[in-house]
């Protein structure tokens, strides 16, 4: 192990993981480091009102899944359930357009919280002002908006300026921060300094903070209760294990379906038989039909999340860390006091097979997030990765592990792994980046429909990856960068 790597979506993400490690922290400090940092400086990904997981792996060899998604809410309501506000808003991308629902009727119990604080807990060793520290500074002096952020909040600025208290956030002249200007969230600020130094005191899973989020909620026909509040716990699961070529793949389990269909596809691929040239036609063939026949057994199951990032962490210990966290779009919500955004996830239809708000309170929801883990004959971690992006979730990580697992030795490394241009089934149509060849797009419309896209976009996932002792590379479709210590920062 020559120091720690850590790949994020934001430079300031990436800089308060780097901080931590240059203070002493292990790689689990310096992951939930980078998941407060995110609140700040992804508003459009994540909150500390959202949810997500984390894939542990200790110098020790344990392996553990930290589940700390949303559950969905009305426990504790007596009679009939109100008429959830809710609002459907359109998200238009640059090639392709998605549905989402807003508003206080979409928000699910927050999970992100307890998440950062339980994870810290368990496996962390810097006092928790300290891990807490980079993200109040980046909230009280304001952090720079990257080009993939400034994107994004003007997709989902329908959404978040629907209150003033989220609008006087992300929007404080009338418009979604844009490119290059600073971001300030002083509520925020203040109630990380709070949390730093009295994390029960200043929960909003209890007390005071509770009874006013509940209240606010409930006004404007919101679901979550105390109760809900009260009942929720981060779960510790075993990570999903699979083999593809001799590589142990962990990654993440049933409830969630994310995992389960990247190791599906894995396996679907390799019964195919050896793998065909990187970028060739037929590999890209065999790709889709793989992605077709996942889609076609995965017809019960479900889950995404869009507004989603990734981070991953390795120290020189031999932790390991990869945490995906998502706040949906956000419904537009503040939590009263606290600049924190929450989440509408139970406004995404693929969240909810069986119908909105279908679900009895106290659920677990499933999500398509998989934060994974190659494993290779000695033990030791050969890559962590995972990705933002719904439905692209698994054929992100699917596409950048067959790069390195079937075709590492013919050349491919992570940075290519994670740049080449990806395709993706939608269900009726392969959506493909620009870089693929005539003879490969000329091979996918033989078979199916084909949209081409102009451009490299976000759409695609943002696949954030750390090889422990070598490397790391930084999805640049979602503002992916890298941070090595103690040798040097780079971008």
């Amino acid at each position: 192990m020559t120091g720690g790597i850590v790949a994020a979506g934001h430079d300031a993400v990436a800089d308060a993981a780097a901080a931590v490690l240059a203070s002493g922290g292990n790689a689990f400090d310096a992951c939930v480091a980078a998941g407060f940092a995110g609140a700040v400086a992804e508003p459009g990904f994540t909150s500390l009102g959202g949810g997500g997981f984390l894939l542990a792996h200790t110098a020790g060899g344990d392996d553990v899944v930290f589940d700390f998604f949303v559950d969905t809410p009305g426990r504790g309501r007596e009679g009939e359930r109100p008429v959830p506000h809710f609002l459907p808003v359109t998200v238009r991308f640059l090639a392709a357009e998605q549905v989402f629902h807003a508003g206080p009727g979409s928000v699910a119990v927050p999970g992100c919280l307890a998440g950062y604080l339980h994870v810290h807990a368990r496996l962390g060793r810097l006092p928790l002002a300290d891990v807490i520290a980079p993200a109040a500074a980046l909230a009280a002096d304001g952090v720079v908006m990257s080009v993939t952020q400034a994107e994004v909040l003007e997709l989902v600025g329908p959404i978040l300026m629907r209150e003033p208290e989220a609008a006087a956030i992300i929007a404080p002249d009338g418009h979604p921060v844009r490119e290059g200007a600073r971001l300030t969230n002083h509520d925020l600020a203040r109630y990380l300094a709070l949390l730093a130094h009295d994390p029960d005191g200043a929960s909003f899973y209890r007390g005071p903070l509770a009874d006013a989020l509940v209240a606010q909620l409930q006004s404007r026909d919101g679901l979550l209760t105390k109760e809900d509040l009260a009942a929720y716990s981060v779960i510790e699961r075993a990570p999903l294990a699979s083999e593809h070529r001799g590589v142990r793949v962990l990654t993440n389990p049933s409830p969630s379906f994310g995992g389960t269909l990247i190791a599906l596809a894995l396996r679907l691929d390799g019964l195919c038989g050896p793998p065909e040239p990187w970028g060739s036609a037929a590999r890209a063939v065999r790709a889709v039909e793989v992605q077709v026949e996942v889609d076609r057994r995965r017809a019960t199951t479900h889950g995404a999340t869009k507004g989603t990032t990734h981070v991953t962490v390795a120290d020189d210990e031999g932790n390991v860390a990869s945490m995906t966290t998502s706040n949906g779009e956000g419904s537009g919500d503040v939590i009263p006091g606290t600049g924190v955004l929450l989440n509408n996830m139970l406004g995404e239809d693929d969240l909810h097979p069986d119908g909105f708000h279908a679900a009895a309170p106290g659920q677990r929801v499933a999500s398509m997030m998989a934060p994974s883990l190659l494993i290779g004959p000695d033990g030791d971690v050969r890559l962590a990765l995972g990705s933002g992006g719904s439905k692209r979730i698994r054929t992100a990580i699917t596409h950048v592990v067959s790069a390195l697992i079937d075709h590492g030795e013919g050349g491919v490394d992570l940075t290519a792994a994670v740049e080449s241009p990806r395709l993706h089934w939608d269900g009726e149509v392969v959506q493909a980046e620009p870089g693929h060849g005539d003879e490969v797009l000329d091979a996918l419309r033989d078979r199916w429909p084909v949209n081409e896209w102009p451009s490299r976009n976000l759409y695609f996932g943002g696949v954030h990856a750390v090889a422990p002792g070598r490397g790391g590379a930084g999805d640049p479709r979602r503002g992916g960068v890298t941070r090595q210590w103690p040798h040097h920062f780079s971008s």
